[in-house]
């Protein structure tokens, strides 16, 4: 079983953190069931373990946190769905690759009820979407946005951390960053393409994709 946690009100980083670590070593003791929490946090940046501090362009802009996750710089702030993962790979299979491909595939699942096509590239961490009304105006080939972020960590094979998906935060914000570390592309939202999708609308297509994707075992 896996229960989902739903908060409504912005909650604030520090808060969201000591509660993952205390559920995940709950979960690693068998204490606990597997979480999935969905919520927003107030505007601030996260440094996963691969961030440079070049990349951190306007350092007084938000708070600024060290994430210890995978990746680099992010944002997070209202209008985007943080989905936190606590999940044990204990039972899902101990292949951390593997997990990754599956929360790919969940966020493409979960676009693709919108009618988004989502798309991995190689070298370049997240979820993107193709933007044939944005011809780069120096070469006049077509752009790719990023719609979704994903950033993990493990302890005793449990996972925390997560992934996020644009809905309509504030886009400017993340200009105090090179969102991981990627200068050539912009960063969309599922507003911005013109879809009118709220926050339930989103949360609606998280669980029923996820029970079809990430149902261990997920990943052969």
């Amino acid at each position: 079983m896996v229960e989902w946690k739903i908060s409504d009100t912005l909650v604030p980083y520090e808060e969201a953190l000591a509660f993952m670590e205390a559920r995940v070593e709950a979960i690693a003791k068998g204490e606990a069931e597997e979480c999935v929490w969905l919520l927003e946090h107030p505007p601030l940046y996260t440094a996963g373990t691969s961030a440079r501090r070049e990349d951190l362009t306007d350092p007084e802009r938000f708070p600024v946190y060290e994430a210890r996750r995978g990746g680099q710089y992010t944002y997070h702030g209202p209008g985007q769905r943080v989905v936190y993962v606590m999940l044990d790979l204990n039972r899902r299979g101990r292949d951390v690759r593997c997990f990754v491909r599956d929360l790919e595939a969940w966020i493409i699942a979960t676009l693709a009820a919108f009618n988004v096509t989502g798309e991995i590239r190689e070298g370049r961490v997240g979820v993107w979407v193709r933007r044939d009304d944005k011809p780069l105006a120096a070469t006049g080939q077509k752009t790719e946005d990023k719609i979704a972020a994903i950033g993990i960590r493990l302890r005793k094979w449990v996972s925390f951390h997560g992934i996020s998906i644009n809905v309509e935060p504030e886009l400017e914000h993340f200009s105090g960053i090179v969102p991981c570390g990627i200068t050539e592309h912009g960063v969309t939202s599922l507003v911005d393409l013109g879809l009118p999708v709220t926050m339930d609308d989103l949360d609606v297509a998280l669980r029923s994709t996820f029970e079809r994707v990430m149902t261990p075992p997920a990943c052969d």
